[in-house]
Formats: C-alpha cells, sequence, structure tokens
C-alpha cells in the first residue's frame, strides 16, 4: 500500500510539472496572440484613418478640379468669346481692342480659382490671347492638343509645365456652338503648383505623414524631398508598407478619374509601434507575476483534487467485485462533482445496458421460435388445401377443385418465402391478378367481366409484389358491387405519355363513379394515409398503402409526381393510374415491336 503512495505522489509530482509547462507555453503563445493582435490593430487603424485623410485629400482635390473645370467651361460659352472665334475660324482676323476685350473673362476665371494665367489660341495654334505671337506648342507637346481634340470639349489636365515646373497646365478645346460645335480654338489655364499643396488643410492626426500628387506620366506636381526620386516606383508597388530612405512607411492610393492623377499619403510605421515596445515589456512583467502565482496555486490546487480522485479509485477497484456501485462521495470542487457523477452515470448505464442486452436475448429467442412457427403454419396450410382438393376431385366438384387451386396458388403467391425479396415480374402479378379475378368469379358470377392488356414486352419488368392487386380489390369492391348488370374490371399497361422510358399501369372499372366533391375527398384522404380499400366486407390493403409504396420504390423528380392518378365521374366508372420507370432492355424490346 505504502508502494503505492508512493507510485502516485510521483505520478502526481510528474503531473504537476508537466501542467505547468503546459500553461508556460499557453501564457507564452498567449502573449504572442495578444502582441500580435494590437500590433495588427494599431496597424488596420492608423490604415482606416489614412484612407479617411487620402479620402478627405481627394474630395479637396477633386473639387479643385471641379471648380476649373466649371469655370473654364462657363468661359468658353462666353457669347462674346464664342462670336469672336467664329469671326476667327470664318477668317475676320479680330482687333487689337476685341482681343483686349478677352481680359474680363480671363480675370473672370482668376478671381474665383488658383488660375495665375488664362491664355487663349486659335485653330492654327496662334495666341489670341494675352496679346503677342507665341504659339501653342511652344508650350505643350503636340499630343495634348491631340487628347485635346479627342475629348472634344473637355477638360484636359496635362500636369507639370515642362519650361516651369512651378506652374500646372490644363488645356480645353473650345467648341463653338453656332458651327456644329466644330473646333475654334483652345483655352489653356496655367495653376500655380502650391494651389495644390494642401497638406496643411488636412485634419491634424498628430503624426508626419506624408502626401504626394503625381500626374500620369509618374511626374510630380506635389512632393517632398527624397520622394520626388521614388514617385514612379511607388505608384507601380501594391504593396501596404514601402522603404524610403531606411524608413518603413504606410502607402494608400487615391486616383483621380478626372486628371488621371495619383495621389498618394505615406504613413510612418515607427509613430504606429511607438507604444507597441510598452505592450511587449508589460506582457512580460505580467507574464511572469501570473506564472509566479500560477505555480503557488498549483500546488495548493494539486492537493485538493488527489484526495478526492483517492476516494474515485477506491470506489472504482469495488466493481472487481462483480457489481458496479456508484461513489456516492462529494467533493468542494466542481469539476470532481462533475466527475462522480459521470461516474455515477456511467454506472447506471452500464447496469441499464446490462439488463437491455439481457431483454432483447429474450425477445430474440422468442423471435426464433415465430419465425419457425411461421415456416409451419403455411405448409400446414398447403397440406389442408391439397387434402380438400383430392376430397373434391374423388366427389367430380371439378369447378370447387379449381377453385381450391387457385386458392391455393393464391396463397403460396401471398405468403410466398420469406428468404425472397418482394420484387416480381409484371407478368407474375398478373398471373396473381387471374387467380383473384377468377375466385371473384365464384361470388359475382356473370356479372364480373375482366380485361387484362399487357404486352409481352413490359412482362419481365419488375414492380413490387401486391402492387397491381390491391387497385383491382378496389374496383370490385367499390366499382362492381355498387352496379346492376354486368361490370368491366381493365387492367391495362401501357409506355407513359409523359416518359417513354416509363411505363403507365391502368385499373379502371364501369362502375357508378364518382362526383367531384366525393374524388376530392378520397384524394386528400389518400395522400394523408388514411383511404382504404374495403367497404366494411373484407380487409384489402388500403389505396394509402399502394401510394406509400410507389413513392418509397420509385423517388420522384422534385418537377415529377410520382404516386397514384385516380379520375371518375358518375355513371363513367373510376380509373386509377401510376407510373413506374422500365428498363431499357424492356424500352428497345417495345420499340422494336412497333
Amino acid at each position: 500500500m505504502w508502494q503505492k503512495l508512493v507510485n502516485w505522489n510521483t505520478l502526481r509530482n510528474q503531473m504537476l510539472a508537466g501542467f505547468i509547462a503546459v500553461m508556460i507555453t499557453v501564457l507564452v503563445c498567449a502573449g504572442a496572440i495578444t502582441y500580435n493582435s494590437v500590433s495588427t490593430l494599431l496597424n488596420t487603424k492608423a490604415e482606416t484613418q489614412m484612407k479617411q485623410i487620402a479620402s478627405q485629400a481627394n474630395g479637396r482635390l477633386e473639387a479643385i478640379i471641379t471648380q476649373i473645370d466649371t469655370l473654364t467651361l462657363q468661359a468658353v460659352n462666353d457669347v462674346y468669346l464664342q462670336q469672336l472665334f467664329l469671326s476667327s475660324v470664318q477668317g475676320k482676323a479680330p482687333n487689337f481692342s476685341e482681343r483686349q476685350s478677352l481680359l474680363k473673362i480671363a480675370n473672370h476665371i482668376q478671381a474665383y480659382s488658383g488660375v495665375s494665367n488664362v491664355e487663349l489660341y486659335t485653330t492654327d495654334l496662334a495666341r489670341m490671347f494675352p496679346l503677342d505671337e507665341q504659339k501653342l506648342t511652344d508650350l505643350v507637346e503636340p499630343n495634348w492638343i491631340e487628347q485635346a481634340d479627342k475629348e472634344k470639349g473637355k477638360l484636359v489636365w496635362i500636369g507639370n509645365d515642362p519650361k516651369n515646373p512651378d506652374s500646372v497646365l490644363a488645356i480645353r478645346r473650345i467648341n463653338l456652338i453656332d458651327r456644329w460645335f466644330s473646333n475654334g480654338g483652345y483655352l489653356m489655364v496655367r495653376m500655380n503648383r502650391s494651389y495644390f499643396d494642401f497638406q496643411n488643410q488636412l485634419p491634424d492626426t498628430g503624426h508626419r505623414e506624408l502626401m504626394l500628387l503625381a500626374d500620369s506620366s509618374a511626374r510630380p506636381i506635389v512632393s517632398e524631398g527624397e520622394t520626388q526620386t521614388s514617385i514612379s516606383e511607388l505608384m507601380h508597388n501594391d504593396a501596404q508598407q514601402v522603404t524610403l530612405g531606411q524608413k518603413r512607411y504606410i502607402l494608400v492610393k487615391q486616383l483621380s478619374e478626372q486628371t488621371n492623377w495619383t495621389l498618394m499619403i505615406l504613413y510612418p510605421v515607427s509613430d504606429i509601434t511607438e507604444g507597441v515596445s510598452v505592450l511587449r515589456w508589460a506582457i512580460i512583467v505580467s507574464g511572469a507575476i501570473g506564472l509566479f502565482l500560477f505555480i503557488i496555486l498549483s500546488f495548493l490546487l494539486s492537493s485538493m483534487i488527489t484526495r478526492p480522485i483517492l476516494r474515485l479509485m477506491r470506489a472504482m477497484r469495488n466493481t472487481r467485485q462483480g457489481v458496479l456501485t456508484p461513489n456516492l462521495t462529494h467533493s468542494y470542487t466542481a469539476e470532481l462533482n462533475d466527475l462522480n457523477m459521470t461516474y455515477n452515470q456511467m454506472v447506471d448505464n452500464i447496469n441499464r445496458l446490462i439488463k437491455l442486452v439481457y431483454e432483447k436475448e429474450v425477445i430474440q429467442s422468442r423471435t426464433e421460435l415465430q419465425a419457425l412457427q411461421a415456416q409451419i403454419d403455411p405448409h400446414f396450410l398447403y397440406n389442408t388445401l391439397e387434402a380438400l382438393y383430392w376430397s373434391l376431385q374423388e366427389k367430380d366438384e371439378e369447378e370447387l377443385a379449381d377453385l381450391v387451386v387457385a386458392m391455393s396458388d393464391l396463397f403460396r403467391y401471398v405468403i410466398g418465402n420469406p428468404n425472397k425479396d418482394e420484387w416480381v415480374s409484371i407478368g407474375q402479378e398478373l398471373e396473381h391478378i387471374k387467380r383473384y379475378l377468377s375466385i371473384m368469379s365464384v361470388r359475382f358470377g356473370t356479372r364480373l367481366v375482366w380485361e387484362i392488356d399487357c404486352e409481352d414486352a413490359y412482362n419481365h419488368v419488375n414492380i413490387p409484389k401486391l402492387l397491381i392487386q390491391p387497385l383491382v380489390e378496389n374496383a370490385i369492391l367499390h366499382g362492381l358491387e355498387g352496379k346492376i348488370g354486368p361490370g368491366l374490371i381493365t387492367i391495362r399497361t401501357e409506355r407513359s405519355p409523359l416518359e417513354l422510358t416509363e411505363l403507365r399501369i391502368t385499373v379502371s372499372d364501369d362502375g357508378p363513379g364518382m362526383n367531384e366533391q366525393t374524388l376530392q375527398a378520397v384524394q386528400a384522404s389518400m395522400e394523408q394515409g388514411g383511404v382504404g380499400t374495403s367497404s366494411g366486407k373484407g380487409k384489402g390493403m388500403a389505396i394509402a398503402n399502394v401510394q406509400r409504396r410507389i413513392q418509397l420504390y420509385y423517388p420522384g423528380h422534385p418537377d415529377r409526381y410520382r404516386g397514384l392518378t385516380i379520375t371518375s365521374a358518375p355513371q363513367q366508372g373510376t380509373s386509377v393510374s401510376f407510373d413506374i420507370p422500365i428498363g431499357v432492355d424492356a424500352y428497345e424490346n417495345s420499340t422494336s415491336d412497333e
């Protein structure tokens, strides 16, 4: 016993050491995850803030561009300017005073925007205003003039002036309204590049972010120091973080659809990670304190856990006696109480399962006896019918003897061999129906007339046993009994008009039929599984049973109904039909016969 306690204490110490090692790993992982989560959160917050700043800056840029676009559009549509340029296109050169009058239009544009200069040119690219002889091609490249013609009056932003880097140029073609909006000349505006440097107008975030603005050719419009040489690289860089001058930045870009310029905001990564180092030390110190407290509490809790476990072990050793006994002791620890409750539930379940297995063995023994009895009873019935048949033969009762033979065959078909499945061919089912009809002829005599129409190609199609016979029985009991005079029962098999690879089986009678209200009630009851085929005189299978068997053996598609279809009308009889899939061989044989 002493040796067992020593082994248990050793095992407890090993478990405690392993548990402490696991907890150290958990604390380290939790600290690392917390550190990474906070770092990611800071980066996400900074990126979100940068996107807001970029959106505000882009909105400011779009406002400036829209203002210039509106003012220049008003200028080129001015009545006086239109008439002057129309006269120039028609070959009448404007005089000095007419050209000088354009100063009012230029002053209007310069008064409401950051435009420093407005220039007007004729279609031959000669300057009309201001008053000198400079050509438009001396200021801009011909491709910008072609771009203005292609835009057909839309303002085209050129970007920095190649000859004056402190200016930004934009050009618009003058469309002559009275000359079918044809080209009448060009208006070019010159703006100070500092007008686009609105970084100081953005909200103060407490950090030094950089704002860059570049045209479509990666030429800087607004830039700062070392970023001028890296604009092209930044525009083609899809990474979220970039390095400039051994300093890392978070990059956010906004593309202007009107100017095709790119606005870039650079946010220093060092500003984001300022508080991460403090967080790192806080995690290390708190983790060390937590580990120290955890080790002390672990030794205290281990002693509180081991005593109830020893009591539980003694209770489990009692099961060696052959009887499972529950542990009735309680502990101050909720986990151990749950363990005791689980053990007690396990004991109860095992005892219940032992009892259940015993009862199943008893039931199985009784079932085997009933199965043996069920195998004896049909043979006793067949032997009795055979003795009755020979007795009637000796008395020359041929008709009754044939009836006994038909009954014997009918019983053999219905009872069958329990080792066989319940699938039969349509030919076998129809033979069984013929025997059934011959027996019913004894009761109804000449009143019962039947007709079976089935092609030989379909005789080998398999169907569940007793799938058609209940419908025939229902037709006789509800169709023939309610009719005065002879009644016709028709069983027909044919290809379904809806699907050539399916077979339609129809059982119909020429009895009294049903009205619409009765038919709907029968169909509703059939879907609910409550329509029987017996009329109070027999115990035939229910139509609802046949409906359910069809749906189980032949699952239908969502867009296709699978089950019984009943049609009936007063004094016109009743017809019940259903469709089943047939094999490929049967389908090909029936097609070749046709």
